[in-house]
């Protein structure tokens, strides 16, 4: 403690006007299609196509019942492995009518990862796209349905296998749709997430009605979304951020789901916005940087954007500046979570000022906790003071599929959810992400959060984005090093410029020792830069001979490519 009597902990709870939702996903569908049913629902750009709430509610039908003619019940795993499109949505609401678990599959998944994730869900049916970009998608599920003895039918979209499945759904009576409704309750799981592990295979994080539809309703609240309101959905379905803070939280509140393409395209974006009148665009800041970099940005009419969300790592300054004043997102939204969480606990609401959208990923959300405890101990540090982000509440996953050993390593008895981030909560509730335990380096005893030097690098005129991370060192134990891309390709950046640069504005063992240049940073297929890869590559540089033996070659900038 500082010695003062009365300093308040880092905790807090989402205080609410208005109880949790407590019905299923299907049901709240239908209360949103009887109230909004001649509203337009969803449209799907790339493919021209467009339904009203009373439409989708009879496509989500058909699929609901033909998945019900393959055999599917509750409690059975349905498999998704596709990039965004319309029969991805009508998937989701479908196996959410009849019970079954959603079991949303990575696109960029290889042969090794497929049959991992098919065979530990238990997967019985599958709906698939043909291919996706360069992966052979139909090629990939042949060379592995032999070891996924629980994978009995395969159903491609675009494929006569997809009319086969409406056409089997058109001999089951409408009526077993209200039986399977009643024999669920919101606390039925829904959906397995797999969270991308640096280590070992993923884990399928599982999760509830309750968890998912209450998420996305609350997030959607906080940004004031009504059924007026268009929203831009290029984030990945098979991610939290499309299918929740998305999908769910726009149908909640009666608005529309615009898909602007099967994958992210920033002009494909921005196009949408404009001629579908998008009110909100959602994105990861790497997202939003390529779509202001885009060269006819200004030809955009973007003028009816009012909020949005960004989120998945941190939003650099500048960027968020661009964004609500050149984008129009003046009520644009900061939001933090894991898969694990359903996924947002904190967001930002819609007055704060730039210095909480930036510097902060917001306040806890309704009916929710959080606090920061010391990792080593459990107990809830001070405010002002570092720790790790605990959070509890009904967006806590029911655990990892059939794994109680991994889910008991992060939730622990009192229910509270281990997020592994770093975190100081400020004064006034708001939340700093300060790193991940894993990321934190240790420079000579001295703790080095990397987001302090990336939000400061990112104020140099010649650093379009960077990231900073810890290699090894004989003397200190980690050293630091800043990946940069620069804002023009042809420009040059030597590591004692940047020094100079940083010396001005930071402590003497902040300064990055190690220079990178680079063209673009290692990402997952959800947005996030996979800092395990960039310090692995690093390491493996600085090992080198010639590096080690030349320590001004070591403290010199290096270009490379992906």
């Amino acid at each position: 403690m500082t010695g003062k009597p009365h300093t308040e902990l880092s905790y807090a709870s989402g205080v609410a006007d208005r109880p949790l939702l407590g019905r299923t996903i299907g049901a709240d569908l239908a209360r949103t299609i009887a109230r909004c049913g001649d509203r337009e629902a969803l449209v799907d750009v790339a493919a021209g196509r467009r339904w009203t709430y009373a439409e989708l509610g009879r496509a989500v039908d058909e699929v609901a019942l033909g998945l019900l003619a393959k055999g599917v019940g509750k409690g059975d795993r349905v498999g998704i492995w596709a990039p965004n499109c319309a029969e991805w949505v009508l998937v989701q609401y479908a196996t959410a009518k009849i019970g079954a678990i959603l079991v949303n599959v990575n696109p960029a998944y290889r042969v090794h990862e497929l049959a991992y994730v098919l065979k530990q869900a238990g997967v019985a049916v599958l709906v698939s796209a043909v291919a996706h970009r360069s992966s052979d998608y139909r090629r990939m599920i042949e060379q592995v349905r032999a070891d996924c003895p629980a994978l009995r039918d395969v159903v491609y979209l675009g494929d006569p296998t997809w009319g086969g499945l409406l056409a089997a759904g058109a001999a089951v009576p409408q009526t077993r749709l209200a039986e399977c409704e009643r024999t669920l309750t919101a606390d039925d799981p829904v959906n397995i997430q797999y969270t991308s592990g640096t280590t070992g295979f993923p884990k399928g994080a599982t999760l509830s009605h309750h968890n998912i539809l209450n998420n996305g309703y609350w997030v959607a609240e906080t940004l004031g979304y009504t059924e007026h309101d268009r929203v831009c959905l290029p984030v990945p379905f098979y991610h939290c951020f499309g299918m929740v803070m998305g999908n769910l939280g726009i149908t909640s509140h009666g608005g529309c789901i615009v898909i602007p393409a099967p994958a992210f395209d920033p002009a494909a974006t921005l196009r949408a916005v404009q001629d579908e009148r998008c009110t909100a665009l959602y994105g990861v800041p790497t997202m939003f940087i390529a779509e202001l970099d885009l060269p006819d940005f200004a030809a955009y009419d973007l003028s009816t954007l009012r909020t949005g969300i960004m989120a998945g790592s941190p939003c650099p300054e500048e960027v968020m500046k661009r964004v609500m004043s050149q984008m129009h997102m003046t009520e644009v939204a900061i939001c933090y979570g894991m898969t694990e969480t359903s996924p947002v606990s904190t967001q930002t609401r819609r007055d704060d000022d730039l210095e909480h959208r930036t510097a902060t990923v917001g306040r806890v959300l309704p009916h929710i906790e959080v606090k920061v405890v010391d990792p080593q101990t459990g107990v809830t540090v001070p405010r002002g003071t570092p720790g790790e982000l605990c959070t509890r509440g009904y967006s806590v996953m029911l655990g990892y599929w059939e794994d109680p050993e991994r889910t008991a390593e992060v939730i622990d008895r009192a229910r509270w959810m281990h997020t592994g981030d770093l975190a100081v909560m400020n004064g006034d509730g708001y939340v700093r992400i300060v790193g991940r335990i894993k990321d934190m380096i240790i420079r000579g005893g001295e703790n080095v959060y990397p987001r302090e030097i990336e939000e400061f690098l990112y104020s140099h005129p010649k650093i379009a984005d960077v990231q900073v991370v810890g290699v090894p060192d004989e003397k200190y134990g980690e050293e630091i090093a800043a990946c940069v891309i620069l804002r023009d390709p042809e420009a040059t950046l030597t590591r004692d410029e940047l020094a100079r640069y940083c010396r001005s504005r930071l402590a003497h063992y902040k300064v990055p020792r190690y220079l990178e240049i680079t063209d673009a940073f290692p990402m997952t297929v959800s947005g996030k830069v996979r800092k395990v890869e960039l310090r692995e590559r690093l390491a493996a540089k600085l090992r080198g001979p010639a590096r080690q033996a030349d320590s001004g070659a070591a403290a010199g900038p290096a270009r490379t490519g992906r």
